[in-house]
């Protein structure tokens, strides 16, 4: 099969180009970062086009996104806004002209109205829907990252404690979250592209580890593993999700497991960095 990665250089996208290729399938990388002729922003794209007609399957994960720190400066600015309308709304036009089967990668905050992200996210789903693909929700997915602004928090918290030998935090450290190490997440992916005519569209498919953890116990085990340095969580408390908690449905263990636990994820994120 061969495989389309929209956003084949991002967070998930990079993990799962690799998995593909282990697999033995065939990719099709498509990312802003490799050419600005691979810009989803841009209206009929030619070479979107042609990518899409050559392949099998598309993995829709290309978003304008980035960690908490990130989100906080830009979620409600009007480029932000636009550039992930100008992605959904170029890219899934491209997928109905050439009716290729689909994931859309969303986020368990798509029915968190009080964010943009959110929201865009929650109109993706409903293209998808409406286009007869697939909508997964991923959960904190965390492992190779390169764009230093978008650096989501286990990112960010193994850079301070490697340059600093101190993570500073934006927050008390007692949110609670549920992540996701990158390779699982394109395991996921890959199971989900072979058996995508089982997928019961009325389900909710949640991808994560299943599994609660404080941000400060995130910091604690990085501080464990790469000896021990200073924590010093903020007095603020969280104000992405502003105390809003969803709990993951599980049909998607009938087709997948998480195969790392927090600690493990982390070990090889941390040697995925090279600082």
């Amino acid at each position: 099969m061969k495989h389309l990665v929209l956003g084949s250089s991002g967070q998930i996208g990079s993990h799962l180009v690799r998995i593909l290729r282990l697999n033995g399938e065939d990719v099709i990388e498509f990312d802003i970062v490799n050419s600005s002729d691979e810009d989803l922003r841009i209206s009929n794209n030619q070479l979107l086009e042609v990518a899409i007609s050559k392949s099998d399957f598309v993995h829709f994960l290309a978003f304008d996104v980035g960690g908490a720190k990130y989100m906080a400066k830009y979620q409600h600015t009007y480029d932000f806004i636009n550039n992930n309308s100008l992605i959904m709304s170029n890219t899934f036009a491209a997928l109905k002209k050439h009716n290729k089967p689909f994931i859309f990668a969303s986020s368990q905050m798509s029915n968190m109205l009080h964010s943009a992200y959110g929201i865009l996210k929650s109109i993706g789903e409903s293209y998808t829907n409406a286009l007869g693909g697939v909508v997964i929700k991923f959960w904190n997915v965390y492992g190779h990252e390169t764009d230093p602004e978008k650096t989501h928090v286990i990112t960010d918290f193994i850079k301070k404690a490697k340059l600093n030998k101190r993570i500073e935090m934006m927050t008390d450290g007692q949110e609670e979250r549920q992540f996701l190490y990158g390779d699982d997440a394109a395991e996921c992916l890959l199971i989900l592209s072979r058996r995508y005519n089982e997928i019961d569209r009325n389900q909710f498919l949640h991808i994560t580890n299943f599994q609660w953890s404080k941000i400060i116990e995130i910091a604690e085990i990085i501080s464990s593993e790469l000896g021990s340095c200073d924590i010093m969580p903020a007095s603020t408390k969280d104000n992405v999700q502003k105390g809003y908690r969803n709990e993951p449905d599980k049909y998607i263990l009938n087709f997948w497991k998480p195969k790392h636990d927090l600690r493990e994820g982390i070990k090889k994120t941390i040697s995925l960095l090279n600082l």
